[in-house]
């Protein structure tokens, strides 16, 4: 009987255990049931996912059961404090289905609800309360929250609260319970703040931690995407389709940005909810239950938006913007790959930052798959597959619907019946983007025919001057009269661009940029195309040389940004709204909004 493999436990709650599928208790739920640790104050790390609320719901079953029920008490008996409002509800729901058949009355109190329901709720009666910081302290200055039958306190993910500045808040709600209540305190870290919360309020506590040497989640196979920062957008909607995940989380770093790539998730067909700061109460809870019932698919969030999410279907974590530390990366991923569920977290690395990642996965014990965004071949061919298997499955159809089906053979072949079907559940999916794939591993694996043997010309606009791949190969089709196959590797710099020509076509298009260039003409007629006298590595060299120097690196004025000022394309900074230019020290120029290229509105003569 499976009951038997919980016998160290409540017999309620090894009863619910099994009647809620578990077969075996997770690592950290061992630990708390041992018998070194029943009746102790305990400090546990153990990382997201891990099944720490069953955990320290079966710490604090030995004091609260006696006789298969929980006793009737004039106040609470135990309260559970969690940081965020989701997290606290996902805490109450795990819990209710835990103590069940306890006869247990469990009360949540979270900011954003009505309080005069949650008092009203408190003054019934409670067994167990879960509730935040700050509401649980109303609560309790308002006398409407008794804590003087306190058997047991659980502070789950203390490091969190501590950091979202909920230190006086704890320490009041703490310094209001009875002097011999078990204090249970789960955090994934133990910074210096948590080692003094549990010195000042804890007694003999012994130390538990299940994370291990190896700090991944053993469920979550790990993806690190290299992108080019203006493919940002790009990547995430080909990551969706390619992996169709039933229910996805985008992690973004701030709730402009959530806002920004939800919008756009929606205008391309996604059927898609944000979770941000800016967001009441009920429209977090209409989100989630969006995602839940299946009505939507993927979910925008921010960091502590998230915290307490937990969605059975949620089987993709992407990292849209880079996590701040690996903790946060922890944080994140572990949405996914819960209870034994297999999940998948993806990185989105602009490759100027990857050595930052790099170290961020070391430090983190991770070890991720190192690649690049979906191709348009590459999800096409997951979408044949898909539209076969879904084709192919037996159906339960009515009869008035095969009556239609019957008409409908009569009057068109079956072949064109099929095509409309696979054209309509095509039109139902989002369609994927081209990317401009202008990493350097894409670029060194680019290996076409012809390029062997190559030269290498620059042009003198680069990132300063909003230079991109897309809007560099166009003019340098039109100003060296070639296709483009005809252009080999693009190397873009700060002030400057090199790209390769065959060999055999160097003479030519050399002369045909000479003829087209013009002083007076449009932007691209008056940048400069010459032969180089250096590859690209040659001018990286030189100026890391220059760097070193006594003067600095310095910039190069170019008659098109003002002396050097303009809109930078460099990879932005973390907090800051992604994937748009910012404008650097010094003047505006006149030059179209955004960090647009000059071709999209051509103009005579030179900017300003």
């Amino acid at each position: 009987m499976p009951v038997m493999t919980f016998s160290q436990l409540p017999q309620p709650l090894a009863e619910a255990l099994a009647a809620h599928g578990y077969e075996t208790l997770t690592p950290v739920q061992t630990a708390v049931s041992e018998p070194e640790a029943r009746g102790r104050d305990l400090v546990v790390s153990a990382q997201t996912g891990s099944g720490k609320t069953v955990a320290f719901g079966i710490a604090m079953g030995d004091e609260l059961i006696e006789d298969g029920r929980i006793p009737y008490s004039e106040g609470p008996l135990a309260l559970a404090i969690a940081p965020t409002r989701e997290l606290a509800q996902q805490v109450s729901r795990e819990l209710e289905w835990l103590y069940a058949k306890t006869g247990a009355r469990i009360v949540t109190c979270v900011g954003g609800m009505d309080p005069v329901k949650e008092r009203r709720a408190l003054e019934r009666g409670a067994t167990i309360v879960v509730g935040t910081p700050g509401r649980l302290r109303d609560h309790l200055e308002r006398g409407k929250l008794n804590l003087s039958s306190l058997r047991a306190i659980v502070l789950d993910e203390a490091d969190e609260m501590l950091d979202m500045g909920f230190r006086e808040d704890l320490e009041e709600i703490l310094d209001a319970t009875p002097e011999g209540r078990r204090t249970l305190l789960f955090s994934a870290t133990m910074p210096r703040p948590i080692e003094a919360l549990a010195q000042r309020y804890q007694k003999n506590a012994l130390r538990i931690s299940t994370v291990g040497d190896n700090r991944g989640h053993g469920d979550i196979s790990y993806q690190a995407v290299t992108v080019a920062p203006s493919d940002i957008e790009r990547a995430v909607v080909n990551l969706l389709r390619f992996h169709d995940a039933e229910t996805a989380i985008l992690f973004c770093a701030t709730r402009d940005n959530v806002k920004h790539l939800h919008a756009t998730l929606v205008e391309r067909g996604f059927s898609a909810v944000a979770l941000s700061g800016e967001h009441s109460q009920n429209e977090r809870n209409n989100a989630l239950q969006a995602l839940r019932d299946r009505r939507a698919k993927v979910c925008v969030a921010t960091d502590v938006a998230a915290r307490g999410i937990d969605l059975p279907t949620l089987s993709l974590v992407v990292h849209v913007e880079i996590p701040r530390d690996a903790e946060t990366l922890q944080h994140r991923s572990g949405r996914t790959g819960r209870a034994g569920r297999k999940g998948t977290a993806v990185l989105l690395v602009p490759y100027p930052r990857r050595r930052r990642v790099e170290m961020m996965l070391r430090g983190a014990r991770i070890e991720a798959e190192w690649g690049e965004a979906p191709t348009l071949e590459a999800i096409r061919a997951q979408d044949r597959e898909r539209l076969m298997e879904k084709l192919l499955a037996p159906v339960e159809a009515e009869e008035d619907d095969r009556e239609i089906a019957r008409v409908l053979l009569e009057k068109v072949s079956a072949e064109d019946i099929a095509a409309a079907l696979v054209v309509a559940h095509r039109a139902a999916m989002p369609q994927p983007e081209e990317l401009i794939g202008n990493t350097p591993e894409s670029r060194e694996r680019r290996e076409r025919p012809g390029f062997d043997d190559v030269v290498w010309f620059r042009m003198d606009a680069g990132r300063q001057q909003n230079a991109e791949a897309r809007w560099i190969l166009p003019v340098l089709c039109r100003r060296g009269h070639v296709t483009r196959d005809a252009v080999g590797q693009i190397r873009i710099s700060a002030d400057e661009t090199h790209f390769q020509i065959p060999t055999a076509m160097a003479d030519q298009f050399a002369a045909a940029v000479k003829r087209t260039a013009n002083p007076d003409g449009e932007y691209e007629a008056t940048v400069l195309i010459e032969r180089s006298t250096e590859t690209p590595r040659d001018v990286a060299k030189h100026r890391s040389r220059d760097r070193e120097g006594p003067q600095g690196r310095g910039r190069r004025p170019h008659p098109g940004n003002g002396g050097g000022q303009g809109y930078s394309a460099q990879p932005r900074g973390e907090g800051e709204a992604p994937y748009r230019a910012r404008p650097t020290s010094g003047p505006r120029p006149d030059r179209p909004a955004g960090g647009k290229p000059f071709h999209k509105k051509p103009r005579k003569g030179r900017p300003d």
